[in-house]
């Protein structure tokens, strides 16, 4: 079918102009239900990143208390050793270590062994002895040469140890200062070192104040503890410094960018505060950085910044929101399908709604006009017989005698009488519309009653230049019908297409079985053709394009086609023809009923 044509199908529900607004109810659900799968979803998300965040910072708070506790066992068996270890005077030996533990002394050591590479190397000054000594929190570094004679101390001594100079400019002898050491390290306030040099060139001595004891007792136990935690558990890196900000000990590669005034390291605030973590992203990987404070003996002793990789947890949580968002992406389709769904099959049913009414009102209006144009049918017939009668008796008795006043007279009696026939007409078409509900169905052949049609029609088609053309099988195909009334309808088809022919046109009858439930009957025309508003009207009674007619023909047609069971469906297009197909039930509706 051509794409311009014009489709009616004048059965069930036909489609309304406007579309079908949805109830603003629905709507709103819809969108509340959405608004709350979405809120769901990106609060799982959420869920999700905490509970997996609070995993790792779990596991830094557990890295952090191995730290803590094997730093202070390191502090405990230190303490100890000290505790065992008499007091006494300390001499000038090579190599001989005065301090009571070995940790802490061998870290003294490995300074001295420094500072002769050094002195080995460049030539050592008093300002290097001065910075090195201030740069790793010693009380005092001097030095002496082969002679033992004193050339470099870092600070000067005196036997009260809180008036001591610091600025070491202050010449004092080998004698003075190894008494005074000694005398300090009696009263347990100092203890030193004194490291003679491989070729016997001079001697090194370090001494550790109380302050400066403590700083490294801390450091030494740190990073024994954290060279016995060791690296793994995703732990990238971890730096603990004192309450001053000193460093204590380490592990992994540290970033520079960790020496920024925003790190958690060098914020004094940050050290102070409570535990504390962030994602950041550093040299293209994901890292959790957990600051914490670094408890000693359950008192705060510096601060400890460690980061974890959270690489497998950002993909766990990557994996979750993919997850999340496909879910959501379901949810609003379906969503959207149902609210279709719903807006079809409401679309529909309000449709239906509106045709059963307007099929509702077209009856009551149908039922209506048959019983008026019954009544005023027999009316009129009775008054219109005799006028009938009248008109004859007067053609008869009363005709003039004059040749010209005859003629006059025969015409004017014609008239009346092809008038009076009109008129009778009109009554039976009347008379035929108010009984055309009421069927007596039969099983009749098809083609007998089209081919009636033709045999009646065929002559007055001619005459206009229309011709008709049968086409159907030989065989009869059978339906129940009325046959009269059936006849009655297809004829009022057939004629309307004559009628819309005003040259040389045809117009087609062909019969055809669609299926075993239906049978299909074709009337084609070359005749005008209709418009679509035409075609939404064609079958209201009062509708009709001929200036004589009454409208009642296809109305007439369509109530028995209806009261079949049948369907038609009318494809038109302006100035090209029309087509009406009729589709009639090849069984009866109790037929039907009686096989189920």
């Amino acid at each position: 079918m051509n794409p311009e044509e014009n489709v009616a199908r004048l059965r069930g529900a036909q489609r309304l102009k406007g579309a079908f607004i949805q109830p603003f109810a629905v709507l709103l659900v819809s969108a509340i239900f959405l608004v709350l799968i979405i809120a769901m979803g990106l609060t799982d998300i959420q869920r999700s990143e905490r509970m997996l965040t609070g995993f790792i910072d779990d596991q830094g708070r557990r890295v952090i208390g191995v730290v803590e506790k094997l730093t202070e066992e390191n502090l405990r068996n230190m303490i100890d050793a000290s505790q065992r270890t008499s007091p006494g005077s300390s001499f000038l030996l090579k190599d001989t270590i005065f301090t009571p533990d070995k940790l802490l002394t061998q870290k003294i050591v490995n300074m001295g062994a420094e500072i002769d590479n050094h002195w080995r190397k460049e030539h050592i000054s008093g300002l290097y002895v001065r910075e090195y000594a201030r740069k790793n929190n010693l009380w005092l570094l001097a030095v002496l040469n082969a002679q033992n004679e004193l050339i470099f101390q870092s600070r000067t001594v005196s036997e009260n140890i809180t008036a001591d100079g610091e600025n070491g400019e202050t010449k004092q002898t080998t004698r003075e200062l190894l008494r005074i050491l000694n005398l300090l390290n009696r009263q347990n306030k100092i203890g030193f070192i004194a490291l003679g040099r491989k070729n016997e060139s001079g001697t090194i001595i370090l001494a550790l104040d109380r302050e400066s004891m403590r700083y490294w007792g801390m450091r030494v136990s740190v990073e024994k503890a954290i060279e016995k935690l060791g690296e793994g558990q995703g732990l990238l890196y971890l730096v603990v410094n004192d309450k001053k900000g000193h460093y204590l000990g380490s592990i992994g590669y540290v970033p520079q960018s960790l020496q920024d005034e925003a790190s958690p390291v060098k914020n004094r605030e940050a050290r102070a505060s409570r535990f504390g973590s962030r994602k950041i992203v550093r040299d293209k990987n994901s890292i959790q950085e957990i600051a914490a404070p670094f408890y000693l003996a359950q008192e705060d002793a510096g601060s400890v910044l460690l980061g974890i990789d959270r690489g497998n947890t950002d993909r766990i949580l990557s994996e979750n929101r993919k997850n999340v968002y496909l879910f959501l992406f379901f949810v609003i389709v379906i969503t959207l399908l149902s609210l279709l769904l719903l807006y079809h099959n409401q679309n529909r049913h309000l449709a239906r709604v509106v045709e059963m009414t307007r099929q509702l009102e077209k009856a009551e209006r149908l039922s209506s006009l048959g019983m008026l144009a019954a009544g005023v049918a027999h009316e009129i017939r009775n008054p219109l017989n005799a006028i009938s009668l009248a008109s004859q008796r007067l053609k008869r008795e009363f005709a003039p005698t004059e040749e010209g006043r005859k003629s006059e007279f025969d015409s004017i009696a014609s008239v009346i009488r092809d008038e009076i026939r009109r008129l009778n007409g009109i009554i039976e078409e009347f008379l035929t519309f108010s009984k055309s509900r009421r069927l007596e169905l039969r099983e009749n052949s098809v083609q007998q009653i089209l081919q009636k049609i033709v045999n009646l029609l065929s002559a007055e088609a001619a005459e206009k230049g229309v011709f008709i053309r049968a086409d159907w099988q030989s065989d009869p195909l059978l339906i129940p019908m009325d046959m009269d009334k059936l006849q009655q309808a297809l004829l009022n088809f057939v004629k309307n297409a004559v009628e819309s022919i005003s040259g040389i046109g045809e117009v087609t009858l062909s019969v055809r079985a669609e299926d075993r439930k239906l049978l299909r009957i074709l009337i084609a025309d070359t005749g005008c053709g209709m418009t679509p508003e035409e075609i939404e009207r064609i079958f209201n009674p009062e509708y009709t394009t001929k200036e004589k007619g009454l409208g009642l023909g296809l109305s007439l047609a369509h109530e028995i086609i209806r009261g079949h069971g049948g369907e038609i469906l009318v494809k038109s297009k302006k100035g090209e023809g029309t087509v009406f197909e009729i589709f009639m039930p090849r069984e009866r509706a109790e037929d039907k009923v009686i096989k189920q």
